[in-house]
């Protein structure tokens, strides 16, 4: 009986990391994906690591208490990695709206139909063609690898300490703002380029107005500079790859 209570107990912890990086995962914890789909997917990933992972839990040794903490550990590592791993993937929006607010647009608000909320339309573009490449490229085995390194590193019963998961967490954001700043460098250094010509142009002819004619040529300065730069995007993949293998806690 204590051997059944703990491979049943091994299980829930198990179940309870996976659950938890999938719940803020990219792709996978997103509204637009049935939660029947997800349920079944977390159950059936379980049962794969439950079945390959040494699981060593003496039932008789650990009290409700403990396990309970056990299982609050479990899903607090598990929230770790997934917003690290979206953290990171979040980049590619945030170049997005930052391009957004130089073109004038970031009134211009639609229903993002991956997660349900108000975006951008150009941030909301530049995702689907992030997730798209980053889909064809078999990206979403890189989840199943991070899951599987965990477990390697860190074995059911044990997580990293409180610091080293903050510091991933903390890491994971600076790299947001690094990776969106980055993305869009290119396209703040033509904005300024058409700022300093139209304050050249406000000088030579006075009678010409600025404010009106400022309008449409950033908009279409913006959406060239994004075609021209779009396939720049696909590089993204695998620095994303390596950015995920340096900031999760493994």
């Amino acid at each position: 009986m204590e051997l059944i209570i703990g491979k049943l107990l091994g299980f829930v912890m198990v179940l309870t990391r996976i659950s938890a990086f999938f719940l803020v995962l990219p792709v996978f914890g997103w509204d637009s994906i049935p939660v029947r789909i997800k349920v079944a997917v977390t159950i059936l990933v379980t049962i794969f690591f439950s079945l390959i992972i040494p699981v060593h839990i003496q039932s008789g040794q650990i009290s409700i208490v403990k396990a309970v903490l056990l299982l609050a550990n479990e899903a607090t590592y598990g929230l770790a990695l997934g917003l690290i791993a979206s953290f990171v993937f979040a980049a590619v929006k945030f170049s997005g709206r930052i391009i957004e607010q130089q073109m004038g647009l970031t009134m211009a608000e639609i229903l993002d139909p991956l997660t349900g909320e108000d975006t951008q339309a150009l941030g909301a573009l530049l995702e689907m063609i992030f997730i798209l490449l980053f889909l064809s490229a078999n990206g979403h085995h890189l989840f199943l690898l991070v899951i599987s390194r965990s477990y390697e590193t860190f074995p059911v019963g044990s997580i990293p300490t409180i610091p080293i998961m903050a510091g991933g967490i903390i890491k994971a954001g600076s790299t947001l703002l690094m990776a969106g700043l980055k993305l869009s460098a290119p396209m703040l250094a033509a904005f300024l380029l058409l700022m300093v010509v139209l304050a050249v142009f406000a000088r030579m002819i006075p009678e010409m107005n600025i404010m009106f004619e400022s309008l449409p040529m950033c908009v279409g300065l913006g959406l060239l500079m994004v075609a021209i730069f779009l396939p720049f995007i696909n590089t993204f993949v695998a620095e994303f790859a390596d950015w995920m293998d340096k900031l999760m806690p493994l």
